[in-house]
């Protein structure tokens, strides 16, 4: 089979192409345009799995663009979007455009391409602080960010296409991804990082926010098994580890593993606006092991381990600055 990834230069991109190459896929992977032909994350992808790997540049904004990528393709897995936080409260115009915008320019075009199934990216940041735990797929969802209140659109956008045009859509809902080739603006990495370093200070913003971690090849492999698996179109389907830990035990979890000594500092202008903070993220993903037969396989402290190894062997990849809200 062809699978187009898009955000294949991504973090979970990445791995999914890679996953994909080693499953017998030919992959087709779009890494956002940029001057200097960077691939991003798809540098690291093993070179003996590459031999049915396509690489094309370009922003899933362009319709017409779109419209070509996705032609010849059974499947489609579509990642591409802006993720952080941060920048979605100072440029959220940016976020309709390419997680709503480019999210209906993928589907239309896979609505004219009849391809088989499309399986699109969500995320657990669009339940908001929850209203009850564990977390099930008929939680409320809320818009607590610029970024979640764009995702959420693009969910919307999934189900109405699967229901008007019986578009074959599934739509994936991770709860928070770590692990290797993850960035530095991200809370695991960035604690490595300045450890790493060493830093005697690690400055982060809220430590009290808790989180269900899932290690990145588990997260592909959720991918994997919703390409697979029979009769799920028009699903949403979430999954996580079902353990939620605050970001204070994770980052001394961090400093554990690389036998730093470093203090935790929280710093103000590092936190989210107050109503915009989600407090806990705590997924039931009985769902996922009903539908796609899915469960974790890696340890949040064997998960650390593993991106802490790979953070010091690149570290001159990493920048100097840390997390930021």
């Amino acid at each position: 089979m062809r699978a187009l990834v898009t955000g294949a230069g991504g973090f979970i991109g990445s791995h999914l192409t890679e996953m994909l190459l080693n499953d017998g896929f030919e992959v087709r992977a779009l890494a956002r345009y940029n001057g200097r032909s960077d691939p991003g994350n798809l540098k690291y992808i093993n070179r003996k799995a590459a031999g049915n790997l396509e690489i094309i540049l370009g922003d899933v904004t362009d319709p017409f663009f779109i419209r070509d990528l996705v032609a010849q393709c059974d499947i489609v897995f579509h990642l591409a979007a802006l993720i952080g936080i941060p920048y979605s409260y100072v440029a959220p115009a940016s976020y309709i455009a390419t997680n709503i915008g480019g999210t209906v320019n993928v589907l239309e075009a896979c609505r004219r391409a009849s391809v088989k199934r499309v399986i699109v990216t969500s995320t657990s940041e669009v339940y908001g602080t929850a209203k009850y735990t564990p977390i099930d797929e008929s939680h409320p969802l809320q818009g607590q960010s610029p970024y979640s209140a764009s995702k959420i659109a693009a969910d919307k956008l999934c189900e109405s296409y699967f229901r008007s045009f019986d578009l074959p859509v599934v739509t994936l809902r991770p709860f928070n991804t770590y692990g290797p080739r993850q960035s530095a603006r991200a809370f695991i990495p960035t604690v490595l990082t300045q450890a790493l370093r060493g830093s005697k200070k690690i400055e982060l913003g809220n430590v009290a926010t808790q989180r269900d971690l899932t290690f990145v090849l588990d997260t592909a492999a959720a991918f994997l098994l919703a390409a697979r698996a029979e009769g799920i179109e028009g699903d949403t389907i979430h999954f996580g580890q079902g353990a939620a830990h605050s970001m204070e035990e994770i980052a001394k979890l961090c400093l554990k593993v690389v036998g730093s000594d470093a203090e935790i500092i929280s710093v103000i202008n590092r936190m989210r606006p107050e109503k915009s903070e989600v407090e806990l993220l705590l997924c039931d993903a009985s769902y996922a092991k009903a539908r796609i037969g899915w469960g974790p396989n890696i340890s949040l402290e064997e998960g650390v381990a593993r991106t802490a190894q790979f953070i010091e062997k690149n570290l001159m990849d990493y920048s100097s600055h840390g997390y930021s809200i």
